[in-house]
């Protein structure tokens, strides 16, 4: 059987209208107000944005500048083999002298919104208390962890998972009797850590 991962490229003509909207609507900012910075009227952005209308590569331009993103989110057509990444392969990394070290599950998809990471979490790790636009899902995979959830907590064994709202006030532990593992998937901004050197 042919391997679908090395098949040849499919162009395809790329959804402009849902990125452009996602990407709005994460800036904060009202259709008026984009279609004032990218130069265009408002009734023609919002054609746009519900594919009822094609932009020229020109608008696309305006629109990338405005939205501060490169114009390769919106006509960049990722391969399918560029979305894979193999359990041998993936690299840990840390975030500056953090005790947790990661594993990045997804991929940098032209105008996706999702990070899915493997977290590493030692022995007694306790996690500061945050909040941040976005949602969260995280699967436990070893261990145990006791998530706090505003006034509520959880404890996780492996294969609970738990979806909330990154607004909610939260945070983890490691309560277990040594390293957990799990996964977080969330579509709070992409995070970015140095790749540890190879033993």
């Amino acid at each position: 059987m042919t391997d679908p991962l090395r098949q040849p490229d499919i162009s395809q003509t790329p959804a402009f209208g849902g990125r452009i909207r996602e990407l709005r609507r994460k800036a904060g900012m009202t259709l008026q107000t984009l279609a004032d910075l990218a130069g265009i009227s408002v009734g023609f952005l919002s054609q746009v944005e519900r594919d009822k209308a094609t932009p020229s590569l020109g608008t696309l331009a305006s629109l990338a500048t405005a939205l501060e993103v490169e114009i390769d989110v919106f006509v960049a057509a990722p391969r399918l083999a560029d979305s894979v990444t193999r359990a041998a392969e993936r690299v840990r990394f840390a975030i500056s002298d953090s005790s947790l070290a990661y594993e990045r599950v997804s991929t940098n998809l032209p105008g996706g919104t999702l990070t899915s990471l493997i977290v590493h979490i030692p022995q007694g790790y306790r996690s500061e208390i945050v909040s941040h636009v976005g949602e969260e899902l995280i699967v436990v995979l070893d261990g145990t962890i006791r998530q706090t959830l505003g006034d509520a907590e959880l404890v996780l064994n492996p294969g609970d998972s738990l979806h909330f709202m990154g607004d909610t006030p939260h945070s983890f532990a490691n309560i277990g009797e040594g390293p957990a593992r799990m996964i977080w998937t969330g579509t709070t901004p992409r995070l970015i850590g140095r790749s540890p050197e190879r033993p």
